[in-house]
C-alpha cells in the first residue's frame, strides 16, 4: 500500500512540472522601445527551423558512383513576332516636295497679298500714290518696314520693265523680289542626325497655344517618312493631357515615347529620353517642353535647366520655336524673348494656312536672324512642310 501512495505522489508531482514546461515554451512577444510607452506590441512567431536537404551520395543511374551528366537543353525555335492585332503603323509621305504639294493651300489663303501686289504692277504707269499702296500692302501682310523698303525700292529701278512687262512677267518679277527677302541662303538643314555615337537632338519651345506638342508629333512623322528611327520626349508635365497627345502621335507611326508622372521634372523626363535615344541607337530624339508664357521668368530659368540637363546625356542639336503665324508682329516679341533663354536655331511657323498674313516669315527672319525651317499649312497629321523660300514666293503670289 505504500508504494502505491509513493507512486501516486510520484505521478502527482511529474504531471503538475509537465504542466509547468509546457506553459513556459508558448508564444514569445517582443515589446519594442518605440512602443513600449504605449503598450503597443510586435509579436515574433518562432521562425521555422532550416530542414536539412540529403547529401548527395554520388550515384548514377548506372549504379557506378560517377558524377552525373550534364544534360544540354534542346533549343526551342519561338515562333516569329506577331503585330499587335488592330495596331496598324501609318507610313507618313517624306518631307521632299512637300511644300510644294501643299502650296495651293497657302496660295487661297494669301490670295489677296498676291492680287493687290499685282494689281497695282499691272498698271500703265505708277504714280506716288501707287508707290505708297504697294508699301500699305506689303506692310499689311507683316512684311516689315525694313523689307518693305527693300522690295520697293528694287522695284522702283525696274520701273521701265514694268511698263512694258506682260502679267507673267510682272508676276515672275514680284516672286524674285519676294524670294529675295525671304533669305534663300540661309541654312535650313535641321540637326536630326546622329553624330559621335549619339543622336540627334531637338528641343521644341513655345507658348501656350501655338501648336507646339501638335507640332512635335507631326515632326516625328517627317522625320520616319524619311527614314530615321526616332524617340520622342514628353517633358511638358505641366499641361493636363500633353503626354497622352504625344504618346498617341508616337503609336500612330511606331515611335516610343518616354513620359513622367504629371507635374513632374521636366528635366529628368528630357535627360530619360536623351538616354533612351542613345541606348536604343536612335537617329533623333525630339523633346517637347511645357508651353511658356514669354513674359513670366521663371518659366524661362525653368525651360534653360531642361536644356542643360538634357545636355549631361548628348549635345542639343537644335532648338526649333513654334509661333503662331496669326500672332503677326507679337511672334517677333515672342521669339525675341526666347532666344535670351535658349539658343534657338530656327523657327517653326504654324497656321499658315488660316488668315495669318505670310510677311510675318520675312519679320522673323530679318529681325532675329534665325531662318524659318518648318511650316505648317493645315490640320491634317502631314501638313508640316521644310520652308523652301522660292516655292513659298509663288504661293503668295498665286498663279498666273
Amino acid at each position: 500500500m505504500e508504494y502505491v501512495l509513493i507512486a501516486i505522489g510520484i505521478l502527482v508531482v511529474l504531471l503538475i512540472a509537465g504542466i509547468g514546461l509546457l506553459t513556459s515554451r508558448g508564444r514569445r512577444t517582443t515589446r519594442l522601445d518605440d512602443d513600449a510607452a504605449a503598450g503597443t506590441t510586435l509579436t515574433r512567431p518562432r521562425p521555422p527551423a532550416p530542414t536539412e536537404e540529403p547529401a548527395p551520395t554520388g550515384a548514377t543511374a548506372s549504379g557506378l558512383g560517377l558524377p552525373p551528366e550534364t544534360v544540354e537543353a534542346p533549343e526551342v525555335e519561338l515562333p516569329p513576332v506577331e503585330p499587335e492585332p488592330g495596331l496598324l503603323l501609318e507610313t507618313p509621305p517624306p518631307s521632299a516636295g512637300r511644300l510644294v504639294r501643299l502650296r495651293s493651300r497657302l496660295a487661297r489663303s494669301q490670295s489677296s497679298l498676291g492680287r493687290g501686289l499685282l494689281t497695282v504692277l499691272a498698271r500703265e504707269k505708277l504714280t506716288e500714290d501707287d508707290w505708297e499702296e504697294l508699301e500699305e500692302t506689303l506692310l499689311a501682310a507683316d512684311v516689315g518696314v525694313a523689307a518693305t523698303s527693300q522690295i520697293v525700292e528694287r522695284l522702283r529701278t525696274q520701273s521701265m520693265v514694268l511698263a512694258t512687262a506682260s502679267g507673267a512677267e510682272l508676276r515672275e518679277l514680284l516672286i524674285d523680289n519676294l524670294t529675295a527677302v525671304l533669305g534663300p541662303d540661309l541654312d535650313r538643314t535641321l540637326g536630326t542626325d546622329r553624330h559621335e555615337g549619339r543622336p540627334g537632338v531637338l528641343l521644341v519651345v513655345g507658348v501656350n497655344g501655338a501648336g507646339k506638342t501638335t507640332t512635335v508629333g507631326k515632326i516625328a512623322r517627317v522625320l520616319v517618312g524619311d527614314g530615321k528611327s526616332v524617340v520622342l520626349g514628353a517633358a511638358d508635365t505641366f499641361r493636363a493631357a500633353a503626354a497622352d497627345q504625344l504618346e498617341t502621335w508616337g503609336e500612330r507611326v511606331g515611335v516610343l515615347t518616354v513620359r513622367g508622372r504629371e507635374g513632374g521634372d521636366p528635366a529628368s523626363v528630357a535627360f530619360e529620353a536623351v538616354r533612351t535615344g542613345i541606348e536604343g541607337e536612335a537617329d533623333t530624339v525630339v523633346i517637347d517642353t511645357a508651353g511658356r508664357l514669354h513674359t513670366k521668368a521663371g518659366l524661362m530659368d525653368e525651360l534653360g535647366k531642361v536644356k542643360r540637363v538634357a545636355e549631361k546625356q548628348a549635345p542639343i542639336t537644335e532648338v526649333l520655336l513654334v509661333l503662331d503665324a496669326t500672332t503677326g508682329q507679337n511672334g517677333v516679341v515672342q521669339a525675341r524673348v526666347f532666344t535670351e533663354a535658349v539658343d534657338v536655331t530656327g523657327v517653326v511657323l504654324t497656321k499658315l494656312d488660316g488668315t495669318a498674313k505670310g510677311g510675318i516669315v520675312v519679320s522673323v527672319q530679318r529681325e532675329l536672324g534665325i531662318p524659318v525651317k518648318l511650316v505648317g499649312l493645315g490640320e491634317g497629321p502631314d501638313d508640316l512642310a521644310p520652308f523652301e523660300p522660292r516655292a513659298f514666293a509663288e504661293a503668295l503670289v498665286g498663279e498666273g
